[in-house]
């Protein structure tokens, strides 16, 4: 008897149901939170979740179409400089080369010259203007200075409106009068979205623009946010529509992505009688690379359960579902009887309250406990 005290009362030993010696296997293992915390075992508490009935489809990660820039050049020149090369992250309008261009020369110039005749017969205009309310002047010489002012200001605009067209942008335009003369030849070529460089397509002096020649430089991707590439058959469609959860998972990462169904093609493959279906899923992290093939779970419908558990947390003992449920003395062996699954989660139709803590990981120590045979055994 005093060996049978000692042995229910150290800690990680099995308590049976009573005191006196039994043959039934004991349910509770004694383990304090010390030796919780030393076996690695977490406690999760039971409580409400959505279940979700999900279809499982493949797919494949690709960049979102909208986040994809080719940085294409509109003029005909020479490579320069290149500040940039592939894999290096980029900022939107940050520059990645410049081109040395005689047209961009021709039209800088052309703008310089339209912006000076503008000021000088402003100028003009406004003397013209001052005379004639002062009858210095007849009207028909301010008339005359009047339209010569409007067509001089239309000849800057479109002079400006050609810079931009050709690429130059805004604050290039308004610092020309004070840039260098060798400048002038000069084309920025920027960035037009942040993302990181996958392509490029040109080296120092390659000659670029017109009559066959590579007109593009870089392509950037934006990989913030990817598409999962989703082909549904034609007997599944009905259960699909945008807007729904997706969850998307690879082998290899254990975390699984969350998105939502943007797009329902309304078309059907001829071949493969699939439609495409597109999944929007946000890449903070960068781990969903594309070209990746995944396994897209959609839920096409949920319930509200008011018990689930973490699927770790289930071990089976004498063929049936069982979870240790967290006491004063340690955990309890419990029976459940279990609803539907989402991923990682479980419903427990029976057996446990909301509000209960079970272990829900590390939980094979606590089943070799209470798997012990009897003394009968």
């Amino acid at each position: 008897m005093i060996l049978v005290a000692t042995l229910a009362t150290a800690a990680g030993t099995i308590v049976p149901a009573s005191a006196q010696p039994s043959t039934a296997k004991p349910t509770v293992v004694v383990m304090d939170d010390e030796r919780i915390k030393l076996a690695g075992i977490e406690l999760r508490q039971a409580g409400p979740a959505s279940i979700a009935k999900r279809l499982t489809v493949p797919g494949t990660i690709v960049p979102d179409a909208g986040r994809v820039a080719h940085v294409s050049i509109k003029v005909s020149g020479t490579v320069a400089d290149l500040r940039k090369n592939i894999g290096d992250d980029v900022q939107k309008d940050e520059v990645l080369g410049v081109l040395e261009s005689r047209e961009v020369a021709d039209a800088k110039s052309e703008y310089l010259s339209a912006k000076l005749s503008n000021e000088l017969q402003q100028d003009l205009t406004a003397r013209d203007k001052s005379l004639w309310e002062g009858r210095a002047v007849p009207e028909q010489q301010y008339i005359k200075s009047r339209n010569a002012a409007a067509q001089t200001e239309m000849r800057f605009g479109i002079a400006r409106q050609k810079l931009m067209a050709l690429g130059v942008s805004d604050a290039e335009i308004s610092g020309l009068p004070q840039a260098p003369d060798g400048t002038l030849r000069s084309q920025n070529v920027r960035a037009p979205l942040s993302g990181r460089i996958v392509e490029r397509k040109v080296e120092l002096g390659t000659a670029v623009g017109r009559d066959s020649l590579e007109t593009e430089l870089f392509v950037i991707v934006d990989l913030s946010r990817v598409w999962v590439d989703l082909a549904v058959s034609a007997t599944d469609l009905p259960l699909v529509r945008e807007g729904q959860n997706v969850a998307v998972v690879v082998r290899g990462i254990p975390e699984t992505g969350l998105g939502k169904i943007t797009f329902v093609s309304p078309l059907l493959d001829k071949d493969t009688r699939t439609a495409r279906v597109v999944v929007s899923l946000d890449n903070a992290g960068g781990r969903w690379r594309p070209g990746s093939f995944v396994t897209a779970k959609i839920a096409v419908e949920s319930h509200d359960a008011a018990v689930t558990i973490p699927f770790a947390a289930l071990q089976t003992l004498d063929g049936r579902k069982t979870v240790f449920v967290r006491t004063k003395e340690g955990f309890e062996a419990r029976n459940v009887v279990l609803g539907g699954r989402d991923g990682p989660v479980v419903e427990v139709v029976s057996g446990l309250a909301a509000g209960e803590t079970v272990a829900a990981s590390n939980t094979f120590p606590l089943k070799a406990e209470v798997s012990k045979p009897g003394d009968e055994d």
